[in-house]
């Protein structure tokens, strides 16, 4: 059973709760109960990892946003992969110890979007 979320409460209010592992990566169905809750940007591939991409004006901007994103991974004790470089972005989530999606996954992309972007 997956929890999505708290009574009244938005995905990125929840809490990112560390995978020991010994749990199976979510399937299909259970990712496209939890897509429609973060920013239509993020793609799902493989049903393995979300990703998601920005650009920006320069190079400052965009390292400025992974500074940003990153201090949310390290509170969250969950990390994204980044790929970027001058004015581009790009994230991608997945439990590493699993190997795949799981309820966290979405929580950290939805923090991420509450960022604003410069």
């Amino acid at each position: 059973m997956i929890v999505i979320c708290g009574d009244n409460m938005n995905l990125h209010e929840e809490k990112c709760v560390p995978c020991m592992g010994g749990v199976s990566p979510m399937n299909e169905d259970e990712i496209e109960e939890l897509v429609s809750e973060v920013n239509i940007n993020w793609n799902v591939i493989k049903n393995h990892h979300l990703e998601r991409k920005w650009e920006f004006d320069d190079f400052e901007k965009a390292l400025k946003f992974v500074n940003d994103t990153g201090e949310i991974c390290e509170n969250e004790g969950h990390h994204a992969n980044y790929e970027f470089g001058w004015g581009q972005v790009k994230i991608l989530i997945w439990t590493h110890k699993i190997d795949g999606l799981t309820n966290s996954d979405f929580i950290l992309a939805a923090k991420i979007d509450q960022v604003e972007v410069a």
